[in-house]
This record gives C-alpha cells, sequence and structure tokens, in this order.
C-alpha cells in the first residue's frame, strides 16, 4: 500500500508531500523526504516496554506500574517540571497543560533553549509574518540571518524558499536573490547571491546599521560595523530596498547570540522600516515539528507561550524565572516530567547534574541520555508516522498528521491520560484516609 501526501513530523517545514510504501504494518520505503525525515519515518530500535527503576536498575513493568508510578513522584514533589513538548502533538500538549495544573507544576518547552527570545521579542514588536506559501509563490528577495536550512531543514529551500517555483516566481532560482548573513560560511551560503560574514556577537550593531541605511541616513553609520565595511552594509540595504516581495528567516545564530531578544526586536523593527518602502515579512526558523504547536496551546490555555508556573493557582510567566535552566540552576524544582525532548543532551552540564538529582519521568520512543537518569520509561508511539494529530508548521499553519502503521503503543496523548488518571486517583484516595 502506497501512502500518499503524507505529513513528515521532523522538522518545523512539515513537508505534507511525502509517500510512503506500507507493508504488512511496516513502513517498508519513503519517497521524497529528506534524509533526515526519511530516517525518523523508517524507525530504529525502540525502547521495548515501560521501566521503572528498582534498586538503582531499570527493571520492566505494566504501563499502569508505570502510570502509577509516575503519579506518586509528581504528586511528592513539591514543585515537578514538566519539559519538553516539541516532538508531539497538540493534543498531547493539551493533557500534559491539564497535568501540570492538577499536579502544581511549571511546563516548559524546548522553546526555551531555541528560539524563546524570538518568541519574547515578538511579544514586544508583533510579527510582520506569512504562510510559507506566500514565501514561495511571491519572494524575489530572501534572507536567512544566522541559520543553515541546507543542514537544518534540508527540503526548506526547494518547497518554500531559495530554489521553489512560485506562481509569481516561475523561473524559481533565477529570479531570486539570496543572502546570507552568517559568523562563518555555510552550506546555505554557497547559494547565495552576497554572503555577508559578520563578528560573533555582533548582530545588533549591524542591523540598527542597516535600519539607518535604509532610513536615508548613513551619514551616521561609521566605517566599520561588526566586521563588515559601511560601504558592503550599503550594498546590502540597496538590494533589500529593491525586492518587490522580501522574506527574513532567522535562526539560534541570532536568538543566541549577545542582544538575544533584543536582537529580535531590533530585526522586527527592520523589517517594519522596509515595509515603509516595499513588502518584507519574517519568520522564525523553528526546529522541532511541533514546537510552534505548545506555544499556541500554552498561550490559548494560559495566556503564555511557554515558561508557564501552574503553582499559584493561577498561570505565572517570568522568563529567567519560570524557565526550566532556571528552575533547575536554583534547584527549585525537585522532579521532572520530559516528554519528546532530551535534556540531558542539551542542557549546560551543571544544570544536567542538578537534573540528575531528582526523580525523573521520560515518555520517548527511543532511548536517549535522558533514560540513564530516568526513574521511570515509558515508551510511546511516533507521532504522524504510529499516531495522529495535529502540529503547527514554522509559519503557525495547523496540519492533520495521519497514522500510517499501527501500534502496539500508545500515544503521548494516551499515556498522559493514563498518568493523569493516576493523580487523580491517588488524590482522591489520601484525600479519603486524610478524611478517616
Amino acid at each position: 500500500m502506497m501512502v500518499e501526501d503524507a505529513i513528515c513530523s521532523f522538522c518545523g517545514c512539515l513537508c505534507d508531500d511525502i509517500n510512503v510504501e506500507v507493508e504488512e504494518n511496516n513502513v517498508k520505503r519513503v519517497r521524497h523526504a529528506c534524509r533526515l525525515g526519511s530516517s525518523k519515518i523508517m524507525g530504529h530500535e525502540r525502547i521495548r516496554s515501560p521501566m521503572v527503576r528498582k534498586d538503582g536498575e531499570l527493571k520492566e513493568v505494566s504501563y499502569q506500574q508505570a502510570y502509577e508510578r509516575a503519579a506518586e513522584i509528581l504528586l511528592a514533589a513539591s514543585k515537578p517540571l514538566l519539559y519538553g513538548w516539541a516532538s508531539t502533538v497538540c493534543e498531547a500538549q493539551k493533557k500534559g497543560i491539564l497535568l501540570a495544573e492538577e499536579v502544581g507544576g511549571v511546563l516548559d518547552s524546548t522553546a526555551t533553549v531555541c528560539h524563546g527570545p524570538s518568541v519574547i521579542g515578538i511579544e514586544e514588536k508583533g510579527l510582520p509574518g506569512a504562510t510559507l506559501g506566500q514565501v514561495k509563490n511571491r519572494a524575489d528577495t530572501i534572507v536567512f540571518w544566522g541559520c543553515n536550512p541546507a543542514e537544518a531543514h534540508p527540503r526548506h529551500s526547494l518547497r518554500y524558499s531559495s530554489n521553489a517555483c512560485g506562481r509569481f516566481t516561475p523561473e524559481g532560482r533565477s529570479a531570486k536573490r539570496i543572502i546570507v548573513v552568517d559568523v562563518r560560511e555555510t552550506r546555505t551560503s554557497k547559494n547565495a547571491d552576497k554572503q555577508v560574514i559578520i563578528q560573533p556577537g555582533t548582530d545588533y550593531e549591524v542591523i540598527s546599521a542597516l535600519r539607518m541605511l535604509v532610513a536615508g541616513k548613513g551619514d551616521v553609520v561609521p566605517d566599520e560595523v561588526g566586521g563588515v565595511a559601511k560601504k558592503e552594509l550599503a550594498s546590502l540595504a540597496q538590494m533589500l530596498l529593491a525586492a518587490k516581495f522580501g522574506a527574513v528567516f532567522f535562526g539560534l545564530g541570532i536568538t543566541h547570540s549577545r542582544g538575544r531578544y533584543k536582537n529580535i526586536d531590533n530585526a522586527l523593527s527592520l523589517v517594519a522600516d522596509l515595509n515603509s518602502h516595499t513588502k518584507f515579512v519574517i519568520m522564525p526558523m523553528r526546529g522541532h515539528y511541533n514546537v510552534g504547536g505548545i506555544g499556541q496551546v500554552l498561550a490559548w490555555s494560559s495566556g503564555y507561550p511557554m515558561s508557564v508556573d501552574f503553582t499559584r493557582q493561577a498561570p505565572y510567566f517570568n522568563p529567567g524565572e519560570t524557565a526550566a535552566c532556571d528552575l533547575l540552576a536554583k534547584a527549585d524544582t525537585d522532579a521532572a516530567l520530559i516528554i519528546a525532548a532530551d535534556p540531558a543532551s542539551n542542557f549546560p552540564r551543571k544544570i544536567v547534574e542538578e537534573l540528575a538529582k531528582m526523580p525523573i519521568i521520560q515518555i520517548d520512543p527511543y532511548e536517549n541520555p535522558t533514560t540513564l537518569l530516568a526513574d521511570v520509561v515509558i515508551p510511546s508511539a511516533i507521532a504522524g508516522v504510529e499516531a495522529e494529530g495535529t502540529a503547527y508548521r514554522m509559519d503557525g499553519l495547523a496540519l492533520r498528521m495521519r497514522k500510517l502503521v499501527n501500534s502496539s503503543y500508545p500515544s503521548d496523548e494516551e499515556i498522559l491520560d493514563g498518568i493523569l488518571e493516576c493523580v487523580r486517583s491517588l488524590r482522591s484516595a489520601m484525600r479519603m484516609q486524610g478524611g478517616a
């Protein structure tokens, strides 16, 4: 059986033209996907069954036993952290919010260590955005700033940006001007018409200089900014002003350099300045396929997009205080539920050492370094392959992913439902004992 136009649940591109050949309930071949997406859909060795740590070793148990142990850990904690949520579907994220409210915990996503600064900058300035379809069909000038889609989002250029043939850009690459701004040469820059290499940590200064040049105030710009000659910056400003429809894509190279969310604030202001002369949009290059989804679900549920504290009977949001790394650095959390993430691989060493001191529940299809620290490990079905659900593309468009094959593993949503039910049952039993 050939499943046509399936959605790839790997990165924020959410490519929806994937053909998957299924034979005897197994994926045999994947067409149109990049190597990264194909590898995920094809799958590899999985966690076989739920496990609970006993006498220092992880022992196989039933799903119900794993749910009960997870509920005990969460209820025993005074301030549990529920972290991850980037590589699972919105339906599971909604259950996670209910669980965080029930146990009085803090729910945070992987956005805080990637595009969290983007979210804060957008909150301050607003986002002159567009769909990827609009960029494909209309953009004749595309800027990649601090990102390398050729390696992180391999099909982005072909489907949506530099190499895409659109309704008003039928010639494809030859009709577009591609600009790359980065601290080094990248695979993406090899396809660029203009590459601007800046000094690390000078994004804010370079953007400010461009704003002056766009506004016709080049006389106040020094001869060199961020290691780039004024003449080169003036040439870049003219390329931007000459665009009929321009798009800026930015990545972690700008969100995590000096200035952080203020870099994004300034980039948004540059796009606003350009919109006084032509049409420009801007978009973050979101990494995981549904990291934008957790921000959406949290925002409509609590009013905040990340790092939400549910310990105060009302949602509380204060980045720098309620983000996962901040809580762990201050030893302000005493248990963790990790889902669809691997903080042991991505957090700073001292933060991981703090994480290792507390009981950890991990929900994931595959083993990873966090598994070595976990006290409860619960394997789940792979969303978009073995379970259906809703996910948000990097441009904010919600797409519905289908199930391609059946699986004996429960979905993330079903696992969270099981833990939530055990939490409520255990709490009810505790109240009855207290009353007696």
